[in-house]
């Protein structure tokens, strides 16, 4: 019987984070964040603090994830702390709407990109283009973890090159002005910013909302957990050292746009193009537009590439425990859940079908903060319910990070109700909609355990796939 192989070292382990954060937000979110706050010093102050946000949130998962490393990650830690429903609602979430709305934001993006460097040649099937990087990108993850891994690092290498090199062009080759740090983008065209998210501790939270999207994708290796070697030193260093990164390399990267533009040409960049593509463009014309979205899409896909392989452990995960659907529940000779990543890019090919970046990734950002803290959370609970577990990791400045931590997430939440609710209380039907279905599955079990010839079915060990 295949079992789940823990073939993720340190470096790929991190390259999984640092590829799944870096797609577009860094060079797509600086327009609107300009609209929000208006002053350079704060966009970057809220990309700070931002990554500090998420740094806490990573801090306490690596916690609970060095405690309990299996195959599952929130959908384990949310088990444990709070009971088998909790943990089956955020894996319902995850497999139903969170995953699969990232992933098809991503092809999207992907096939965006593509046309963009194809010279609109496939201007009429986006569509088809976003399905078939999704297929492309479950072939990829459904070989073995060990070459997903070292496809991670290969993207991570060269979304790293593509985010400094924007920043040193800029630095480098534009006539910039530092005084343009001490200017205002109010007078910027702004086009499709709401004007109630334009100032003010509105436009603070909108801003923060738009670079925590930038950061997304940071918990994403815990799903992975039970395939990281030596978990318990691994993970916390994973964490720290993708997350330090990617902020860094931010907030160069934001740094740069400010020096080569003023921030009201920053805010009056068109919503069709990208703040860095602009920049490049004055620098060095059109040819540097068609480079520059050139590494958009290989950081896009590299995206959708490393975002595949925690949607596919999931669903498994859910599975082995009887609270899901039982065909998922399979492993390939090489220990891969190929049947739950196929069911995984079903559902994302589906989504994908919208073709609308915006409207995927507002369904997918309320419902993933929600879980965020539910699960910053458990790491309380747990610590009550759970004192002699074996603790390879402890939280720094335990319990106020994770207090602190917590306590920000439901304001954002809170705003995100006010601000949108459509999709927030979309968001929140859909995580209820998984209630009537645990009932179904928990009830299964009930009958199976009062019924010892249905019980021995249920665990003789199941036929696996063949690679």
């Amino acid at each position: 019987m295949a079992n789940l192989v823990r073939g993720l070292t340190l470096t790929s382990a991190a390259s999984l984070n640092i590829a799944n954060m870096i797609g577009t937000g860094v060079f797509l979110k600086a327009r609107v964040m300009t609209c929000n706050v208006e002053s350079p010093i704060l966009v970057l102050a809220v990309w700070a603090l931002a990554g500090l946000m998420v740094l806490a949130g990573a801090l306490c998962y690596a916690e609970l994830a060095a405690m309990l490393p299996r195959a599952g990650g929130e959908y384990v830690f949310l088990r444990e702390a709070y009971g088998s429903r909790a943990g089956f609602l955020w894996g319902w979430s995850f497999s139903a709407i969170t995953r699969p709305a990232s992933i098809a934001a991503q092809s999207v993006a992907t096939a965006i990109f593509l046309n963009i460097v194809l010279g609109g040649a496939i201007k009429d099937h986006l569509v088809l283009a976003s399905i078939t990087g999704i297929t492309l990108a479950t072939l990829l993850n459904s070989y073995s973890v060990k070459a997903t891994g070292s496809l991670a690092t290969f993207f991570t290498v060269v979304k790293i090159v593509v985010v400094a090199s924007v920043g040193i062009c800029a630095f480098v080759f534009s006539s910039g002005n530092w005084l343009h740090y001490a200017l205002s983008g109010a007078a910027g065209a702004c086009e499709a910013v709401p004007s109630a998210t334009r100032g003010g501790i509105a436009g603070v939270a909108a801003a923060m909302t738009a670079a925590l999207w930038g950061f997304q994708g940071w918990a994403l290796f815990t799903p992975l957990a039970g395939e990281v070697s030596d978990p318990q030193r691994n993970i916390p260093r994973a964490y720290v050292l993708a997350l330090v990164t990617v902020a860094a390399l931010y907030l160069f990267a934001n740094a740069s746009y400010f020096y080569s533009m003023t921030p009201a040409d920053v805010a009056s960049v068109p919503l069709s193009s990208s703040v860095a593509t602009e920049m490049l463009t004055r620098l060095f014309g059109a040819t540097a537009a068609a480079l520059m979205s050139a590494g958009m899409l290989v950081s896009s896909f590299g995206a959708l590439q490393t975002g595949i392989a925690p949607a596919m452990r999931v669903p498994y995960a859910m599975a082995a425990d009887g609270l899901y659907f039982q065909f998922l529940n399979r492993l390939s000779s090489r220990g891969v859940p190929v049947r739950a990543g196929v069911f995984a890019a079903v559902l994302a090919s589906l989504l994908a079908l919208s073709g609308n970046y915006d409207r995927l990734t507002d369904y997918a950002v309320f419902s993933l903060w929600l879980f965020y803290g539910l699960t910053a959370s458990s790491l309380l609970v747990l610590r009550s319910k759970m004192p002699n577990a074996p603790r390879p990791y402890r939280v720094l400045a335990y319990p106020f990070l994770p207090l602190l931590f917590c306590a920000v997430t439901l304001a954002l939440l809170l705003n995100t109700l006010y601000t949108q609710p459509l999709q927030s209380f979309a968001g929140l039907a859909i995580i209820a909609a998984g209630l009537p279905f645990h009932a179904y599955w928990t009830r299964k079990q009930t009958i199976a355990a009062a019924n010892p010839v249905v019980l021995l079915n249920e665990k003789r060990p199941v036929p696996q796939d063949q690679p």
